[in-house]
């Protein structure tokens, strides 16, 4: 079959994108929020998808997939002989998998986010696919469990031989602006990390997933890795943006930054560590990525935090 040609301009002169027909698109995460939301862009762009589900994966998930037309296959990345017969035939194999919000008895950042995700870059390498997308972060401080395992996959796919891209959204609508963090607009009460003055990348996670399923589709954008936000604002630009959008006045907490860095070091385990850093790294202004290569990735209108805000108007 022919290939189709899609052309996008990246900003800094480094590619043009060319859309090549291909096999089985592999996605693992699939039962997550972002992993769902790729496996149907995938769809969307006439490719077939493989999703990795695990025995324990909520069923209800798995049912969704399959009713997007998704071929669901049973691996778990922590057993990584269940990986390389769940890649055969793949063309292009994608991760955003994380042990952050669904994280089973044994999961840690370790054996998912790091050895797992690398496990699943062996396969793919071993099973011939042409190229890996994976879903990290950007460069941030202060260290955690959870940032020391993405930077190891991005050196192990930098080292496997695979074309890959590497994608860093900033700071997910869906998460830092909703109840899990503390930021309940519904229950009309935030708490936000820091005085809320300084600035971070914003970028949806749907968008994120459109994002994805272009790299999978480029013949060029090879060996990068692409910084993913819509805009840059402040937790006090976003309150008064959800005030204006709701006309409503929320009971506000600010943690201050001290308390979350005694948080951090005071830390139980790996989940809480990771926690604290990224409030922290969100309450320095540290997760500040490009808001230029959205559009590149054939995201033309990105959400915005003005867009999100709108669900909670009454």
């Amino acid at each position: 079959m022919p290939a189709k040609d899609i052309e996008f301009f990246i900003p800094d002169g480094c590619a043009i994108f060319r859309k090549v027909e291909t096999g089985v698109h592999v996605v693992a995460g699939a039962t997550g929020f972002l992993g769902s939301e790729i496996c149907g862009r995938l769809i969307e762009h006439g490719h077939r998808v493989r999703a990795l589900v695990r025995a324990s994966s909520d069923a209800e998930r798995v049912e969704a997939l399959r009713a997007l037309g998704v071929e669901v296959v049973e691996a778990d990345l922590r057993e990584p002989e269940t990986l390389g017969p769940a890649c055969v035939g793949a063309s292009v194999v994608l991760s955003g998998a994380t042990a952050i919000r669904t994280a089973r008895d044994g999961d840690t950042f370790a054996s998912v986010d790091r050895d797992g995700n690398l496990a699943l870059v062996a396969a793919a390498r071993d099973a011939g696919a042409s190229r890996f997308v994976f879903v990290a972060f950007p460069e941030f401080g202060p260290d955690s469990p959870l940032t020391r395992a993405k930077r190891a996959v991005e050196q192990g796919l930098s080292a496997s031989g695979l074309d890959f891209i590497v994608l860093q959204p900033g700071v997910f609508h869906e998460s830092w602006l909703g109840p899990a963090v503390g930021f309940d607009a519904a229950a009309g009460t935030l708490i936000i990390s820091g005085s809320g003055t300084a600035a971070n990348g914003w970028v949806s996670l749907t968008d994120v997933a459109a994002a994805a399923a272009a790299a999978a589709d480029s013949a060029e954008a090879v060996y990068t890795s692409i910084p993913l936000a819509s805009e840059r604002l402040s937790y006090n630009e976003i309150i008064a943006i959800f005030e204006q959008e709701t006309g409503r006045t929320f009971e506000l907490t600010r943690v201050p930054e001290e308390e979350l860095e005694a948080q951090r070091r005071a830390a139980a385990n790996e989940w809480e560590e990771s926690f604290a850093a990224l409030a922290l790294a969100v309450a320095h202004g540290a997760v500040s990525p490009s808001t230029d290569r959205l559009p590149a990735l054939g995201v033309k209108t990105p959400r915005t935090v003005r867009d999100y805000a709108r669900q909670f108007a009454t």
